[in-house]
């Protein structure tokens, strides 16, 4: 957080907002600790940051901008620390609504996001998780009251700089560095799976896997401070592989199912994920050799990959102690049709390597039940 200061007064920052939830707004090391660093380019908080982004959060934090005359957004903490900041700043500096800038859905046609031309300010971020939204330039907004997203997207809202202290991810709970890390792991392999892949792209989610299969085996709860910040680079490795290679229908379910029910996206899509690779294997196959071997998975030519990542998938969640089953999960049976209908309008969805009609999504759904 030392050079905080430096880097705002490189770009000509002087009225730097932070952003965050209540717990780091009343932790050490956490708001405390970056006001005193900033000093006279301490601008104010928005300490209201919860989990899911909801639509009236955002909105708040766009009103804190304004009142505080900002010139620079620094995110302190995790996911919905960096996508509350990120909405707001879009939101601000297009000075319309989110339902006027969000990507449009429509059904058999691919989404389409407006070109948001105004600039944004810088965004710099002191993330306290291992989630690739620090390395991300979209939004998701909750909508609590109909259990679905908007998603924004501006390359202008990109972070400008991430800030990594040892001492945050120290403070940061076990268990919420497990569901960040899981997430990112979930959006790894679906990148390695993807159509859309190339070797740069390959190398980064390759790394970034290796990286969090390697931090996480055996180990206990607290994560050791050093495992974490490798789990901090997979996740910037893994965001930036992913902006080439996309997702799929894992990330999908976490997000609609997050939105309606929030429960964290790493838990959601260690459940899915073993069904989604199953699901994608009749084309996929050939494409996930390499993340195999990264998993020390042996194969040969009688091997069945996708399943053998499908299994290694389950055994790393299983071990982590995260549940196997939606129901475990808390999610009750009779919202199964809701949460297919959710994903039919999630970008990463039609990202999906092999095209998921409804009755499909809906036979995944039962078996991760």
């Amino acid at each position: 957080m030392a050079h905080l200061p430096g880097e705002l007064s490189r770009i000509g920052a002087r009225r730097a907002v932070v952003f965050c939830g209540r717990t780091l707004a009343q932790a050490a090391p956490g708001l405390a600790t970056i006001e005193a660093s900033l000093g006279s380019l301490y601008a104010g908080v928005f300490a209201g940051v919860v989990e899911q982004t909801p639509l009236a959060t955002v909105e708040a934090g766009v009103d804190a901008l304004r009142e505080m005359k900002a010139d620079a957004v620094i995110a302190l903490g995790g996911g919905s620390a960096v996508v509350t900041a990120r909405a707001a700043t879009i939101l601000y500096g297009e000075g319309e609504t989110a339902h006027e800038l969000c990507t449009v859905f429509t059904p058999g046609r691919p989404p389409v996001s407006p070109k948001l031309l105004k600039p944004k300010l810088p965004q710099l971020v002191v993330p306290s998780t291992p989630t690739t939204a620090y390395a991300k330039s979209g939004a998701a907004i909750s909508l609590p009251a109909e259990g679905r997203r908007l998603s924004l997207f501006d390359p202008k809202a990109r972070a400008h700089a991430v800030f990594l202290e040892p001492e945050l991810f120290r403070a940061t709970p076990h268990q919420l560095v497990v569901d960040a890390s899981l997430d990112a792991f979930a959006q790894a392999i679906q990148g390695l799976e993807s159509d859309r892949r190339e070797p740069l792209a390959d190398a980064l989610l390759l790394h970034g896997l290796r990286l969090i299969r390697r931090s996480l085996s055996g180990v206990t709860n607290p994560t050791p401070v050093n495992s974490r910040g490798d789990l901090m680079l997979a996740a910037q490795l893994i965001g930036e592989g992913t902006d080439y290679a996309g997702a799929g229908a894992a990330s999908a379910l976490g997000h609609a199912i997050g939105a309606r029910f929030g429960v964290g996206n790493g838990s959601v899509k260690a459940v899915v994920l073993p069904h989604t690779l199953r699901f994608n294997a009749p084309i996929t196959g050939g494409r996930l050799l390499e993340a195999a071997d990264v998993l020390g998975l042996k194969s040969d030519a009688n091997t069945d990959v996708p399943e053998a990542i499908s299994r290694a998938c389950r055994d790393f969640s299983d071990s982590l102690g995260v549940p196997s089953r939606l129901r475990d999960l808390r999610i009750p049976h009779d919202a199964l049709p809701q949460i297919a209908d959710d994903v039919a309008n999630d970008w990463f969805f039609t990202q999906n390597p092999r095209p998921m009609p409804h009755a499909e999504l809906m036979t995944l759904l039962e078996a991760a039940w």
